[in-house]
């Protein structure tokens, strides 16, 4: 019996030790995600102490975090097609590697240059990393446990989003042996090298069931496509939106309909493409796929408009703005965990459709404190808006992870995953250049410090009332999800492969796990 069918006659003594390591690996790649999404906010709290220190220029400080963000989007379809064919966990492990070494390069740098430089190098690694742990989870998972893993996801992923500026600002203002800034950089460290030794020894390796080539032509289409819409997004306001930013988002268009045209030809010549489109005829990915575009969009405007609401519209300090988020990333948390797990399976649908009417509300009420109490509102006054909001996002992100991949074939795992993650990127540039708009669209030019603070709350204001209209059209996108998920296995349901064995649902392809017997046995 070879390898790939070790798994079919499991021992009943050998399914404890099959499932440990499987949480195990949930553990490690659930980690790798925190660490970078701390990573994507926790930079943007740094940059004045990182100004300060090396001198950079403001050219500099855009670099760092747009050189970052431009990577990690234009590599995440390739990173997730490398993992299909090459092996989901040796990109993992090649991502988390590289990640930490870059973090290293970070935090050391003796110039700016070499901090852009290795933010680029960082931003490039995390786009090998990122889509492996949701392929990882898929091709590990069985369907019927997928709904506690993406709860626990979209709980990492609430605190992520809002732990990442309080812990920048106990770094920063910590100034942890007078090192400044680079700490934020340096903790990357332990954490990368603990989540590479074990990631080796848990995580089991699995690939597409078919040999696959990289697409090459795919790869320089998807990349300029991408870096063509989303640079001129990510740096348009501050260059002024020039005429050539528009011409180069026009032309991505063109590129990326070049891009569809020439994988349709290719998956019809060798069955291997670095877009797989047949995911799109999978009516709950292509659906949730939408709806995941117009989510980016409404956090992308929502946590900068915050950010500047608190720290320049308010005047609050780094660490007492970052503990202002702490009651969203609980109720995030919390709520992320209750949707995919008790509330989904029964009602469906209509919990992702009640978390947007539950955004809608909270944002409405804080667009409402936020006007009543003016420069005068205190964080405590904050938390009730940002709990009913932080609520609607669990209901909301975990669940909508889940419904995409539900039906998304396992051999396809990398490219579905990174299908969702660079969508998601997409959204949040599109967001965050709409900021000039619903922003700084509303705050006149030439303001006295004086006038400042009341501007940006009334702007603030202003940029909500979009925020909750983007959260009721996501309302109206989710009737073109299924009523109900996809149907799951369940226990002693006659499969007889272990659970974490990587076997597909029934219909599906089978995945290929690799060494699967040294994988699945017992732990040493």
């Amino acid at each position: 019996m070879n390898s790939t069918e070790t798994p079919l006659s499991p021992l009943a003594g050998q399914q404890a030790p099959a499932d440990r390591r499987r949480w195990f690996a949930l553990a490690i790649v659930m980690t790798a995600a925190f660490m970078d999404l701390v990573d994507v906010t926790i930079v943007n709290i740094a940059i004045p102490s990182i100004q300060q220190d090396t001198g950079a220029t403001f050219s500099h400080i855009q670099w760092i975090t747009a050189g970052y963000a431009l990577a990690f989007a234009a590599g995440l379809i390739t990173g997730g097609r490398l993992g299909d064919i090459h092996g989901r966990k040796r990109l993992f492990l090649i991502g988390i590697g590289g990640f930490t070494l870059a973090s290293a390069l970070c935090g050391f740098a003796t110039n700016p240059d070499m901090l852009v430089a290795a933010r680029i190098l960082q931003g490039a690694m995390a786009s090998l990393m990122v889509p492996q742990v949701l392929s990882i989870v898929h091709a590990t998972f069985p369907a019927h446990e997928r709904g506690k893993v993406f709860g626990l996801f979209g709980a990492v992923v609430g605190m992520g989003a809002v732990l990442g500026p309080l812990l920048g600002a106990l770094l920063t203002e910590g100034n942890l042996f007078g090192l400044e800034w680079r700490p934020i950089f340096l903790i990357n460290l332990p954490v990368g090298i603990v989540g590479l030794i074990l990631g080796r020894r848990f995580i089991t390796e699995s690939r597409a069931p078919k040999a696959l080539k990289l697409d090459l032509v795919g790869v320089g289409l998807v990349t300029l496509g991408l870096l063509m819409l989303l640079y001129p997004l990510t740096r348009g306001r501050e260059l002024g939106w020039p005429l050539w930013g528009y011409a180069s988002m026009a032309g991505s268009l063109v590129v990326l309909a070049a891009l569809v045209a020439y994988e349709r030809r290719k998956a019809a010549r060798d069955g291997s493409p670095l877009v797989e489109l047949s995911l799109f005829r999978v009516k709950s990915f292509a659906a949730g796929i939408g709806v995941q575009v117009v989510f980016g969009v409404g956090l992308g405007i929502f946590f900068l408009v915050w950010t500047l609401y608190l720290q320049i519209g308010l005047g609050w300090g780094l660490l007492k703005a970052g503990l202002t988020g702490v009651p969203f990333s609980i109720a995030v948390s919390v709520a992320a965990g209750m949707s995919v797990q008790k509330l989904v399976p029964r009602f469906g649908r209509k919990v992702l459709q009640a978390g947007a009417l539950v955004m809608v509300s909270g944002v409405l009420l804080y667009r409402w404190e936020a006007g009543h109490y003016g420069q005068g509102i205190t964080p405590w006054q904050m938390i009730p808006p940002l709990v009913v909001m932080g609520a609607g996002m669990g209901l909301i992100f975990a669940p909508l992870t889940d419904a995409i991949l539900s039906e998304a074939p396992r051999e396809h795992a990398g490219s579905a995953s990174g299908l969702i993650n660079t969508v998601q990127q997409m959204g949040n540039a599109l967001g965050l250049g709409l900021v000039s708009v619903v922003f700084f669209g509303v705050v006149d030019d030439g303001l006295a410090p004086a006038q400042t603070g009341p501007a940006f709350v009334d702007a603030f204001q202003y940029a909500l009332g979009w925020v909750a209209a983007v959260m009721g059209a996501i309302f109206l996108l989710m009737f073109a999800l299924p009523k109900q998920p996809a149907v799951q296995e369940v226990p002693g349901s006659g499969d007889a492969a272990p659970e974490g064995a990587g076997h597909g649902d029934a219909g599906e392809p089978e995945e290929v796990p690799v060494g699967a017997a040294g994988s699945h046995g017992p732990a040493r």
